[in-house]
Parts: structure tokens; sequence; C-alpha cells
């Protein structure tokens, strides 16, 4: 986004932010090593398949003031790097809770997308005030292969929302970004699981063997281009 365009809209985009985007993640992977939510060793995933880490940010809503620096910290991501929405969805389940908060910190109306249609009531996907046309922040914890994200962007785009970003904390690395910029959607993501491992290495958390694991393991799990999405 230009300098002019980001004025216009009201967003203070500088030279700054690369900088400051830097420290904000290496916050956030000591934040997460620091919670038990970034893990290191040998995990089952529930593909069946092994992974030398494990992400399980449900933990972080159990520690209010580190939840609330979390969200904080996802509001001056979406300061930076999103020029405007009307509304913040949360990603089920996970994306939920932080897109709440987030939503609430930045005074724009919240919504969540259902992972089963209703089928009762007024079998409704979208929950909450939904109108034709308003663009739609979706929110959520981590991406990996970017399957659950386009699912929900999809299920907003059927509700007659816009859909242009899509906001995270974590990005895995394995063809996210790839996959939703084929649906015309940004990735906007403080830390890549990669850079995660770089600061803990360097921060004397986790061994070097331990980072050259991650980093050949985030390598084979990238996923290349899918047709049709």
């Amino acid at each position: 986004m230009s300098h002019a365009r980001a004025a216009r809209l009201g967003f203070a985009i500088t030279s700054a932010w690369p900088q400051v985007k830097a420290k904000l993640a290496e916050e956030a992977a000591l934040l997460l090593h620091r919670a038990q939510a970034l893990l290191f060793g040998s995990f089952k995933l529930t593909s069946g398949l092994e992974s030398p880490y494990y992400i399980d940010m449900r933990l972080i809503p159990s520690y209010p003031d580190l939840f609330e620096r979390v969200c904080d910290v996802y509001c001056e991501l979406i300061k930076a790097e999103v020029a405007r929405f009307d509304r913040v969805a949360g990603v089920p389940t996970a994306g939920i809770p932080f897109a709440t908060l987030v939503a609430y910190k930045l005074r724009k109306p919240f919504i969540y997308v259902r992972k089963q249609l209703r089928l009762h009531g007024q079998l409704k996907t979208v929950e909450g005030v939904l109108k034709p046309g308003e663009r739609v922040l979706l929110l959520d914890d981590l991406v990996s292969t970017g399957d659950s994200a386009l699912k929900t962007v999809r299920a907003v785009r059927e509700a007659g929302g816009i859909v242009e970003d899509v906001v995270v904390l974590v990005d895995r690395e394995q063809g996210a970004r790839e996959l939703l910029a084929g649906e015309g959607v940004r990735l906007h993501a403080l830390l890549k699981v990669t850079e995660a491992a770089r600061i803990l290495h360097e921060r004397g958390l986790l061994s070097r063997e331990g980072y050259e694991v991650i980093l050949s393991y985030v390598e084979g799990a990238r996923v290349g281009p899918r047709p049709g999405g």
C-alpha cells in the first residue's frame, strides 16, 4: 500500500513498521514459549503425521494478561497492514476468542462462522449481523495449509460479505499464503514458525539441532499449488 493511500484511509504505515513488526514477532515467540503454547519435540497431528513442534494457542485465553497482550499485538498488525474493513470474523474455533477481543478493542462489530450449518432457527452459517457488501476481516490463531481459512472466506462471501484479508499470529508455512492469494485474499502473519524457531534458538531456548529439524520439516511440509483451490 502506498503512503498516500494509507494516509487517505487514515492508517499510519511508516518505514519503521518492519522493525516494529520484527520486535513484536520476537515478543510473540517468547510469549508463546513461556506459556508452553509452542513446544518442540515429537507430536502426532490429527492427520497421523509426526511433527517436531506443536502450537496450541487455545491455552492463551487461560492467562488474561497474556491474552490481552497477544490481542494488542493483533491490533498493531491490523492497523499497520490492513486498509479498511467493516467487521471482524473469527475462524472457528481457535480464532474466535482472539477475534472477539480484537474486534472490541478496534470498536468493530464481531461475527463468526460456524463449522457446520445450523439446522434449526434461521439456518445460518455466519452468526451476527452482516450486511451485503460489507468488508470482513478474518482472524485466526494460525494457518497451515489454509484450508480452514479458505472455507471461512467462502462462507462469508456466500453470505454477502467481501473478504480480502486474513490475519493470523503464526504462519506454519505450509502453503496457506499461496492458496489464499489464489482466491484474491492477502495473508497477514506476524510470525512464521521458522522465525519463531530462529528467535528461540538465538535466545538459547532451542538447540541448533532442533532448529535445523524445524527448518527441514517446514521445507518438506510445504504444499505446492493446488488446482481449483
